[in-house]
């Protein structure tokens, strides 16, 4: 008997996985914040005896070795870290029980020294933890590494997915940890389940000649988010444990100061409460989406971040999942509505939200938008923007809006992502730098279908 029990980050797209026998339990790939996984196994009543990572993550900080410390639980990797591990290479076992236990394959792909760990059901491989290799649908990408390994890692992709492939049943359930939405996928995953036989009809890794595959994937690598460039560097040398104890709230005076400072002063709330009254100044990234990926993007490394909520609960998700991305401390947290914290340094801002049908009105009617006119801004990334976009439109990724206002053309800017979390984020952003702004808060899916001229 076994189980495998996801662990779900769906805000950085990615899981981590506790497999057990009833008594024991192996935890592979877990996220920083690990009161969640013992309390998983509290309440199945095992024991972790082993803690095992694919690869050297990228994309967020890892909890593995402070798991290990609190369980007394084997380290095992294949990368060279800091701090002491069980160095595992091709072919090695971790033992759960007499019946149970992981094997390790060298898969390099995502990175050089990746591993996948088939899980044995006495002696019968049942499924297998990919990792960044073998994703639903698609594979990790190669390049997290550097450009000029791309295309050598991507090589190494195909071939270990073919190695997967040739090593295991088509029953064998696939158990990745990227893929639901993480930039450290190509693309994005089809399916919330899948076993090889299934990816072998569909992967295509499992479809495409090498060449083919490479050229495929190496065309389809878009922009990921600036903050991997440290995480690498954390999970080598040891996180340290998170403290996740609020700070005591900050006054409005307090915040007053910091938004006049130009600090990132992020509110939590919803896009749509947003819209309808906020601090100016403050910028819309709501529990609602992925607020850490993009927060972690748009802000430079170390520069203070003050978290607004309408609760303490509120604020106290939004610490826990930055500190997975290694912003451990908030420089200030406040609690209360926009019109609780607002101050005469404060005032209470608002703009209108529209549809792809206001804005194909607004850009057939010339008096529309005031001296300049529309100006239509798309801050989706680069990749999406050549897919299709609306005509005329400046393209001016989120991340990079901030060091690129200048670029923006006279106006009243209509601005547009793919579902309206981007936009308001953008919106804010683009309103605190005091332009006239309306935030499209719709599918741009529909855009063409709702009379948007389109282009590409």
């Amino acid at each position: 008997m076994f189980d495998v029990h996801v662990i779900e980050t769906s805000t950085l797209g990615d899981r981590s996985y506790l497999v057990t026998d009833g008594e024991s339990a192996a935890v592979v790939d877990p996220q920083r914040d690990v009161d969640r996984v013992l309390a998983l196994a509290g309440s199945l009543g095992v024991r972790i005896t082993v803690v095992a990572e694919t690869h050297l993550h990228n994309d967020y900080v890892s909890g593995g070795l402070e798991l290990s410390r609190l369980t007394g639980a084997t380290y095992a990797i294949s990368a060279d870290v800091d701090f002491p591990h069980h160095l595992l290479k091709d072919g090695d076992t971790l033992d759960l029980s007499p019946s149970l236990r992981l094997r390790a394959m060298h898969t390099p792909g995502h990175t050089f020294d990746h591993l996948s760990y088939v899980l044995d059901h006495h002696g019968d491989p049942v499924g297998v933890f990919t990792g960044g290799s073998l994703l639903f649908g698609t594979t990790g990408r190669p390049d997290l590494l550097g450009d000029e390994h791309a295309e050598t890692l991507a090589r190494h992709q195909h071939a270990s997915v073919r190695r997967l492939a040739d090593a295991l049943p088509d029953g064998a359930r696939i158990w990745p940890t990227h893929g639901f939405g993480s930039f450290c996928a190509v693309g994005t995953a089809g399916r919330d389940a899948s076993t090889l036989g299934q990816e072998k009809r569909t992967n295509p890794a499992l479809r495409l000649a090498e060449d083919a595959f490479v050229t495929e994937v190496l065309s389809g690598l878009d922009a990921y988010p600036a903050y991997y460039a440290h995480m690498g560097a954390v999970n080598a040398t040891g996180p340290s444990p998170v403290d996740l104890r609020l700070p005591e709230p900050a006054t409005p005076a307090e915040l007053a100061r910091r938004i006049g400072a130009g600090e990132w002063v992020v509110d939590l709330r919803s896009r749509t409460a947003y819209a309808a009254a906020h601090l100016i100044g403050t910028v819309s990234l709501g529990l609602d989406g992925s607020m850490a990926t993009w927060l972690g993007w748009l802000t430079g490394h170390g520069a203070p971040i003050t978290l607004i909520g309408t609760t303490r609960d509120q604020v106290a998700e939004a610490q826990r999942e930055l500190v997975r991305i290694g912003i451990d401390h908030p420089a200030a947290v406040a609690v209360g509505t926009p019109q609780a914290l607002t101050t005469p340094e404060t005032p209470l801002g608002t703009f209108p939200r529209a549809t792809f049908t206001d804005l194909a009105t607004a850009l057939a009617t010339p008096a529309t938008g005031g001296a300049g006119g529309v100006v239509v801004v798309d801050v989706r990334l680069a990749g999406e923007w050549r897919d299709g976009h609306v005509a005329g439109s400046v393209n001016i990724p989120l991340p990079h809006l901030v060091h690129r206002l200048a670029e923006i053309p006279q106006g009243q800017v209509w601005v547009h992502c793919g579902s309206g979390y981007r936009a308001t984020a953008a919106a804010s952003i683009l309103a605190k730098a005091g332009r006239d702004v309306v935030v499209i808060d719709d599918m741009f899916a529909d855009a063409a279908a709702q009379g948007v001229p389109m282009s590409g």
